[in-house]
């Protein structure tokens, strides 16, 4: 018998770190995620093989009954990979899993939340717990993972969580790319920065909230440009970092935003110029992966 699960990748538009502590947050699953494929095995244990975006192998492992790494070519992710199996009780020990990857793992769109969405797929765990006996994080990207289109998301008092499934398909999308910024970011550093900031957060949390729906209801590119600049403002001064747009592209003409963890990943860009133009000017400054709005998001 063989089964296969799937689970999309994410985008966080808004709110940022701020999400973790109850800001509300629009979320964009991608068309882009992971498979997990179970077939029954005759070999006791659990035979693992994960593939790239090429087919390329980037992790083989072989676990006993136990759970026991018996081989691997990667010994720290067989690891990791060990700790969510345990942690997810599974009870299925004699399987093939064939994982596979739509996009490439530094794109930083979700291959570690896919991983645990797919894992409580199969084995009927809860997968916001194992998230947070794992990874740990908000849970947007586990939202995202099954979700059907965009959704607004905000956690709140007890760890509990408001998901809103949205149609959110904006007149301007022609207007709207992502860039990739050739890097991963350590989302785990980048929360522990926010973390560690001694600011009131309250009124940050109620501004961009604000934001997260004056951005989903603006009706007009420019409208939504001028949303998103303000939003990327708050963040800024509040994490005391740059904007990409003034490290990378301060002649751009058009609106860039960092998305979910700044420093790396994927940025938002909108622009009235047309996409032969963007292409040109992103590839001269050293990003040459840029993908319009319908070609990412589901």
């Amino acid at each position: 018998m063989t089964k296969t699960y799937h689970a999309n990748g994410k985008l966080l538009l808004t709110s940022e770190y701020f999400i973790l502590d109850g800001a509300i947050g629009l979320a964009l699953p991608t068309k882009f995620g992971q498979s997990l494929t179970v077939e029954n095995s005759e070999e006791n244990g659990i035979q693992w093989k994960s593939l790239d975006n090429e087919n390329k192998i980037w992790l083989e492992a072989k676990f006993s009954e136990q759970l026991e790494i018996i081989s691997t070519n990667n010994n720290e992710i067989a690891q990791t990979l060990q700790s969510i199996l345990q942690k997810s009780q599974i009870s299925n020990l004699t399987s093939q899993i064939l994982t596979k990857l739509d996009f490439p793992n530094n794109w930083g769109l979700g291959s570690s939340s896919t991983l645990i969405s797919l894992i409580a797929q199969w084995t009927n765990a809860n997968p916001y717990q194992l998230l947070e006996k794992t990874f740990g994080g908000s849970g947007y990207d586990i939202a995202c993972a099954t979700a059907k289109s965009a959704i607004i998301y905000q956690l709140t008092t007890h760890n509990s969580r408001l998901t809103t499934e949205i149609k959110y398909r904006p007149t301007f999308t022609e207007h709207l790319y992502f860039v990739h910024l050739n890097k991963k970011q350590n989302s785990r550093d980048g929360i522990q920065h926010y973390r560690n900031l001694t600011i009131d957060k309250s009124e940050i949390i109620e501004q961009i909230s604000e934001l997260t729906q004056k951005i989903i209801h603006a009706n007009e590119l420019d409208e939504f440009c001028y949303y998103l600049e303000v939003h990327e403002n708050i963040i800024s001064k509040a994490l005391n970092l740059q904007k990409v747009k003034d490290i990378y592209f301060q002649d751009f003409p058009g609106t860039i935003k960092s998305l979910g963890a700044w420093g790396g990943d994927f940025v938002l860009v909108a622009s009235n110029e047309n996409t032969e133009l963007l292409e040109h000017y992103f590839s001269s400054k050293g990003f040459p992966t840029l993908l319009r709005y319908e070609e990412m998001i589901l």
